[in-house]
């Protein structure tokens, strides 16, 4: 990637529409802009203002298509560079054909992410609001929305600053005394950098911890349907999606592969995955459809472990109940508008049980939000403006910095020297750094822009 360059790529989705945009983004911004794109009236495209005119082919001038262009002078745009968007019909040749004007012009082709990548690498904004703009495009409920827009304004960044500001003033502290080796850290200076560092121990011990709750409102739940053959598990994938999902029979082994929708349960995305019933069978197709179910267990984060409160308990029900002894599960006893034959005494006592008819439609909603509790606190959905980790990659840097504030706490109780000190403050900001990319490697910076789409 060359910072120089002028690059461009469509930033639509690509397919019919009624609009399609192509976007160019370096210093020849305006002198592609001239070449492809003609204004109705005479003179040059003002900054940040729309004009109507004739995109053209910039070798022969033939018209490509009638549309609108706008250009914004830098540095008040999304790259802090010169950007020109072209605004054509949404058709794919269409946009094919401007975006090959462009290219012919003197612009090349973008690399996944690099309009997002030029803006971080410019300064518009840090890695961690970079990596939110992947989460803006792909949330799926208004929670995950929400903490997306919250990083991506820098509620996070904001965050990570207080506590390196906190480590840099403890550091500056011990430095000054490693210049003047000849005075001994006081005990007024010892306290002092004890309680800058206890304090940006205990806000990225908070943060660490809310990265379980922060991954699944990002990322979302898997929710296995699991129970024995005509138990209602497709009844109650129906019930839970509000559509007919799932063929429902009286037959037993209907279901022969894995149904899976994506539902919103408060904000919370969660996959329910309605699978073949769990039982012996000689039948070839069933026997793959009961294979790809035990697969689907094995990853599931949560389990409902289906039982019919109509009828006893049998060998089927405790056999999958066996299977799922080391899962989060949920007992549910479908059919309450039945006669109901199987007492609470005889369920699993380690789990919740709620008691539902997918057939009427009743205790759904309690289960809806047993679902819920389960992965998600009531303080993290009443705060807008909660700061959570919801990658991987943050959690796992949060990690190594406590690890390298827990050696400086032992060390500084000890009295070691004020440059072994020095060392541990050092790795922990350095750690921090990468998730705000004052740090991060190129090769991490390629993995994650290259997550992104090509206009993006």
């Amino acid at each position: 990637m060359y910072l120089e360059d002028t690059i461009a790529a469509i930033a639509t989705p690509v397919g019919c529409g009624g609009i399609g945009i192509i976007r160019v983004s370096g210093s020849d911004a305006s002198i592609i802009a001239s070449s492809v794109f003609v204004k109705q009236g005479n003179g040059g495209l003002d900054s940040h203002r729309f004009y109507y005119g004739r995109i053209v082919d910039p070798l022969d001038g033939s018209l490509i298509d009638e549309g609108m262009a706008v250009l914004m002078s830098a540095p008040r745009s999304y790259t802090r560079e010169d950007v020109l968007e072209l605004h054509c019909h949404g058709g794919y040749l269409i946009v094919q054909r401007v975006l090959d004007a462009c290219l012919r012009a003197g612009a090349r082709l973008s690399e996944a992410g690099e309009f997002t990548r030029r803006a971080f690498l410019n300064g518009r904004i840090d890695l961690c609001q970079a990596e939110s703009i992947i989460d803006l495009i792909n949330s799926r409920t208004d929670m995950s929305l929400a903490f997306a827009q919250s990083q991506r304004e820098g509620l996070l960044s904001a965050r990570l600053k207080e506590i390196t500001d906190s480590l840099r003033n403890a550091l500056a502290l011990i430095e000054a005394f490693i210049d003047f080796p000849e005075e001994d850290l006081d005990e007024t200076a010892l306290n002092r950098i004890d309680s800058l560092v206890q304090s940006a121990h205990n806000s990225l011990g908070e943060l660490l911890e809310s990265f379980a709750h922060g991954k699944v409102i990002r990322d979302g739940i898997s929710v296995l349907l699991a129970g024995k053959p005509n138990v209602g598990k497709s009844s109650l994938l129906n019930a839970l999606t509000l559509e007919q999902r799932a063929i429902v029979s009286h037959i037993p082994g209907t279901t022969r592969d894995v149904i899976e929708e994506i539902i919103n349960i408060d904000g919370l995305p969660v996959r329910i995955i309605d699978s073949a019933g769990i039982r012996e069978s000689r039948d070839e197709i069933e026997q793959e459809g009961i294979r790809r179910s035990l697969e689907k267990l094995a990853l599931a984060d949560l389990v409902l472990f289906l039982v019919d409160g109509s009828a006893p308990l049998d060998t089927n029900d405790r056999d999958l109940l066996q299977a799922i002894s080391g899962k989060q599960f949920v007992t549910v006893v479908n059919k309450s508008d039945l006669p109901s034959v199987v007492g609470d005494n005889e369920l699993p006592g380690q789990t919740e049980i709620v008691h539902i008819s997918s057939k009427i439609g009743s205790g759904i909603d309690q289960l809806r939000n047993v679902i819920f509790k389960k992965f998600v606190s009531d303080g993290v959905m009443s705060s807008r403006d909660h700061v959570a980790v919801t990658t991987v990659r943050h959690r796992d840097i949060l990690v190594r910095a406590l690890a390298g504030l827990a050696g400086f706490c032992s060390r500084l109780s000890s009295g070691v020297s004020g440059e072994l000190l020095a060392i541990d403050l050092r790795d922990s900001l350095s750690a921090i750094g990468e998730i705000t990319g004052e740090t991060t490697p190129d090769t991490i910076l390629d993995i994650i822009f290259s997550s992104f789409c090509i206009g993006k």
